[in-house]
């Protein structure tokens, strides 16, 4: 069976990934990782929590890279991973917060590889298939549609971790 449907999925993905969000991740630093630009923002802390409610206050929280990076590692790709290709178990509750950028980055990486794995071994009756009840009301889509959305997902909180790292840099004297 064919999966070039599935391979021109993942390259727009990946292109974004190796050429525009990755790259502005490198040099991420625990004071840029940990940053709160506003008061009452949501971050993971030192200590490895989170700061989550489900439904969100309104209006929704400020967020911090540390928190943005997070909902992109577990709930975006991990989670996913876990549900769709069998990667490690990953949910909110249990999942071990990285508590320096570096970890965060690392697990970023690894999340990220096992997602992009998995989506490029999907033929065009795997893309077609109905989603399933782990996705909740998405059981009914097909494949494509999940992933179209994650791609989504990935390159709009990329955008708006790059964001906060330029207003870090514009907000913060450089050491000489």
């Amino acid at each position: 069976m064919s999966n070039e449907l599935a391979l021109r999925l993942v390259d727009q993905l990946d292109w974004h990934w190796s050429h525009q969000l990755r790259p502005r991740l490198d040099g991420l630093t625990d004071d840029e990782y940990f940053w709160t630009p506003v008061p009452g923002a949501w971050t993971v802390h030192p200590g490895g929590g989170v700061d989550f409610s489900y439904p969100p206050p309104q209006p929704e929280p400020f967020t911090t890279i540390a928190w943005r990076l997070a909902h992109v590692i577990v709930g975006v790709l991990a989670m996913r991973a876990h549900w769709h290709f069998g990667g490690p178990a990953a949910d909110y509750e249990s999942w071990r917060y990285a508590t320096d950028a570096a970890t965060a980055l690392r697990q970023l990486d690894d999340a990220y590889r096992r997602w992009n794995d998995g989506v490029r071994g999907l033929d065009d009756a795997d893309l077609a298939r109905p989603i399933g009840a782990a996705e909740g009301p998405w059981a009914e889509h097909p494949m494509t549609d999940l992933i179209l959305h994650i791609n989504r997902e990935v390159i709009h909180h990329g955008a708006e971790i790059a964001l906060l790292r330029d207003l870090y840099v514009h907000t913060h004297e450089k050491e000489s």
